[in-house]
């Protein structure tokens, strides 16, 4: 995408230290990933931020006028799951579920509605975007139907590795899986 200037300040994420920062109108930026309702943005110095969808007008971007899923479905958990698939890393073009970054998903159901536990984990151990991931998962999960409570762990055992990736996100990416499922970098011609 060609570079724009930010409308208006708003509000970003600092890419991959998590910290938030404030961008003043003017700042010229480049949409290098709209994924899940979020844009990933560089500026002309290579810093990459997350700029979340409650700006998208700073961006000078239309926001999309399709309701989402959960507000479409009744609760299941073929809903949980299309939901978690709406949350990604600003750095990878692959949603958090085929990345293989969820290891579990617990519902239990009540009078009072459903209990969600999410245990997840990042790339690496040190990554600064682990609070926004968790909060990406937790807001939208409590936005379904019938949700009373979400909890997101974030753990690091077992460690990540590429052979959690769904095939579509090793394809995607450029891995492959050799016979004992270590993964090596492939080139892919186009």
């Amino acid at each position: 995408m060609e570079p724009i200037e930010l409308k208006r300040d708003c509000d970003a994420i600092a890419i991959p230290s998590g910290s938030r920062e404030r961008l003043s109108a003017g700042t010229s930026v480049r949409v290098v990933q709209a994924r899940g309702g979020s844009y990933t943005v560089s500026t002309p110095l290579h810093a990459m931020y997350r700029i979340d969808a409650v700006d998208t007008d700073a961006l000078g971007l239309a926001t999309s006028p399709a309701a989402s899923p959960e507000q479409q479905e009744p609760f299941s958990e073929q809903l949980v799951w299309n939901t978690l698939k709406t949350v990604f890393d600003p750095e990878i073009p692959v949603n958090i579920v085929d990345l293989g970054l969820v290891y579990s998903c617990e519902i239990s159901s009540g009078e009072r509605g459903h209990s969600i536990h999410v245990r997840m984990t990042l790339t690496a151990p040190a990554c600064g975007m682990s609070e926004v991931l968790r909060a990406d998962v937790e807001g939208k999960l409590q936005h379904l139907p019938e949700v009373t409570d979400v909890r997101v762990e974030v753990v690091f055992d077992p460690p990540w590795n590429p052979s959690r990736m769904s095939e579509a996100a090793r394809f995607q990416l450029g891995f492959d899986l050799d016979q004992q499922n270590t993964p090596k970098l492939t080139q892919i011609s186009r």
